[in-house]
Order: C-alpha cells, then sequence, then structure tokens
C-alpha cells in the first residue's frame, strides 16, 4: 500500500508499547522479519521503527510503567486531515482526550483518544511521516478491527466524529459487523464483542498480521515465547488466531484464503 493510498479516517499505523523493547524487537524480527531503526533519544524518546522489506510498518516504544497504568498493547491510529479540529470532533461525540495534540518533530501531529465505548485509538497528521507502506503483504498488518461491548454507540461515533463511511457486513443475533467502506475495498471494521469480551477487559482495536502460513506462524511465535489466546479457525476471511505475545500484547494472525 503506497502512502497516497491512506484516506482520511483509515488506519495509517500501528505501534507496540512494551515493557521489554529488546525482548520485543527481538521476536517479531523473528516472526515477521523485522528490521529496525531507532529515533533520536532527545527528538523522539528512542522511538524504534520497523521496516518489513525495506518499507515502514510499525512502530515500537518502551512502555513507562505497567504500574502507572499502561499495560504492553498494540495501538492503531487513523488518518487524519486537522488533528486539532478531529479531536474536538471526538470529544463532541462521546470521546475522550487521553492524550492532547503534541507535534513530532519534523514527523506530524498526533493525540491518543478513547471512543465513545471506551476503546483507545490514535490520530495521526502526517508529516514527514506518512504512515504505513508495507501493509496487506506478508509479515505486515493486513487488517484492523475494533472489537467494542457497545457496538451501536461505536458505529456511530467513526460515523459522526471521523465521517466514516460505512457498510454492514452482518447485522444477525450472533453476529453484528460494520466495515469502513465496502466489500474488498474496505479499511476496518467494528465487530460486535459485548458477549466475547470479559468484565476486566474494555473494547479495543485489534491488529490482524498478514502471514502465509498461520499454524507455522503460530508454532515460531510461541517458540519465541507467545501464548495462544483463540486457536486457529478457518473463516471466510482466511485462517486466523489471537496471540499475546512474550510480555502480554495482543495481536492476530491472519492468511488470506486461497484464491
Amino acid at each position: 500500500m503506497a502512502t497516497n493510498d491512506i484516506p482520511v479516517g483509515a488506519p495509517c499505523w500501528i505501534d507496540l508499547i512494551t515493557s521489554d523493547l529488546a525482548g520485543a524487537k527481538s521476536f517479531y524480527h523473528d516472526l515477521f522479519g523485522w528490521t529496525y531503526e531507532t529515533g533520536d533519544e532527545e527528538k523522539y524518546g528512542g522511538y524504534v521503527m520497523a521496516f518489513k522489506d525495506g518499507l515502514p510498518a510499525a512502530g515500537l516504544m518502551q512502555n513507562p510503567g505497567t504500574d502507572d497504568g499502561y499495560s504492553d498493547m498494540w495501538s492503531t491510529y487513523l488518518r487524519v486531515a486537522n488533528l486539532d479540529d478531529s479531536v474536538a470532533s471526538v470529544t463532541a461525540n462521546g470521546g475522550v482526550v487521553y492524550m492532547p495534540p503534541m507535534d513530532v518533530p519534523e514527523q506530524g501531529r498526533m493525540a491518543m483518544l478513547g471512543d465513545a465505548a471506551g476503546a483507545s485509538f490514535g490520530l495521526w497528521e502526517f508529516g514527514g511521516h506518512e504512515g504505513f507502506q508495507a501493509h496487506d503483504i506478508s509479515g505486515a498488518a493486513g487488517w484492523h478491527e475494533l472489537h467494542t461491548k457497545d457496538y451501536p454507540a461505536a458505529v456511530a461515533f467513526y460515523q459522526k466524529a471521523l465521517g466514516w463511511q460505512t457498510s454492514v457486513v452482518a447485522d444477525s443475533a450472533d453476529f453484528r459487523y460494520t466495515s469502513l467502506g465496502e466489500g474488498p475495498a474496505a479499511l476496518a471494521g467494528i465487530y460486535d464483542a459485548a458477549a466475547d469480551l470479559p468484565d476486566a477487559v474494555p473494547s479495543n482495536w485489534q491488529v490482524y498480521f498478514q502471514v502465509d502460513d498461520t499454524d507455522a506462524t503460530i508454532a515460531k511465535a510461541v517458540a519465541g515465547g507467545a501464548t495462544v489466546v483463540v486457536e486457529a479457525e478457518d473463516t471466510p476471511f482466511g485462517r486466523i488466531a489471537g496471540l499475546t505475545d512474550p510480555t502480554g500484547a495482543m495481536f492476530k494472525l491472519t492468511q488470506p484464503p486461497a484464491q
């Protein structure tokens, strides 16, 4: 995916906050073949850029401390044209600000927020950094999905706050799903996870990494210290599994269906 293919409102970047930065770099290098560049400590706090086949794929950064309420986790960022206007729209539509707008020198502007159903997400206004360029390929993010405990509120929030043009994929009693965009052109999904998420787990964005072989990748991940939390399953969208990395950050694997 080229940078100019990422429309406003769509996922444009992912990053990992981890309590073991060196261990995470090793784990994801072994799993996906990532290489890394570490940013200037003074400018960027040692933020690490991950590359797949030489293209920006993700970021990693040291967790400042789980004692302060920061769990190791993957975060999804949505592209916006004007960060201040988008943050105002988020709060006007029931969202909350966790980290107010800030400049990232020479790269862009960011903020961290919570949606109307309690899921955290980031907003990114392009500057020198224009999001992931490795996407929809093996070893990089392939799908982005919100698992929400309040499906109607979440769908309305992203429509109103961020201008999503949505399509209903399914609306049955046991499966409700809405996508940003429609069909093969869809860019993200919202899943009604009210019956799935434990009380202690909030609504959350989940990152699906594309792989050539889900089962082989699971075996490699487990050997590297990961834990399987959702067993591999064949679906109309491919063979999918859920894991946590060695420090507990959740991620998904997806093997596209055979063409």
